[in-house]
């Protein structure tokens, strides 16, 4: 998909030949895929700004690294542009793009890792990094240092239980959005986040 595919209606201007009152960018996630779905390439940009953001943020906290974070995401996109005529509305359009981006960030580790699978985190290194960061007196804040803090240990966290945490507290998601996310039940969500709050408090508590 070329880049100006997702390129947005100008703040405030009416798509050609539309109402005033019906300008692309006060319309909802539903009517945007709809329109989106019949080659509207300013609807699309629309909702690639609408959530494009909180797309890259997941991505790139569950691939940390940012390179390869703004290319999944840009196969995520184009995903979904070839994906929209096919989209029936059986989770909300946000809901099933986290998805999409759900599936490209585990392709793209499966093919990161090879066929050895993938290399387990080093979790001494992990833990000295953040004591690192804890100590360290250039620190312009301790918001920023524990912000700092948490992303690196977010990298303790198997896959599943790193997204179910990202999708709920970052991306304040509902259990059963998460759900839908995963492919899983809300129960298995519950149980995923549980388990992911217990070893980020255990990890973080000499931050308390």
């Amino acid at each position: 998909m070329e880049n100006q595919s997702m390129r947005t209606t100008p703040p405030g201007a009416a798509p050609d030949g539309a109402h005033p009152d019906e300008r692309t960018d006060e319309r909802t996630d539903e009517v945007l895929a709809r329109r989106a779905a019949l080659g509207d390439r300013d609807a699309f940009g629309v909702l690639v700004d609408r959530h494009g953001p909180a797309l890259y943020r997941y991505a790139v906290r569950l691939l940390d690294e940012r390179g390869q974070a703004d290319d999944c995401l840009q196969d995520a996109l184009l995903a979904a542009w070839r994906g929209l005529p096919s989209f029936r509305g059986d989770a909300s359009v946000r809901t099933w793009l986290f998805t999409i981006v759900r599936h490209e960030v585990h392709a793209r580790s499966r093919r990161r890792a090879g066929p050895g699978g993938a290399a387990p985190v080093d979790a001494e290194e992990v833990l000295e990094r953040i004591r690192d960061v804890r100590q360290d007196p250039e620190r312009t804040s301790v918001q920023a240092a524990l912000r700092e803090a948490l992303d690196l240990a977010l990298r303790l966290l198997p896959p599943r239980q790193r997204s179910a945490w990202l999708l709920r507290e970052v991306e304040e998601l509902s259990y059963e959005e998460i759900a839908q996310v995963l492919g899983t039940t809300s129960t298995a969500v519950r149980g995923l986040l549980e388990r992911a709050r217990t070893t980020l408090a255990a990890t973080l508590e000499d931050w308390r």
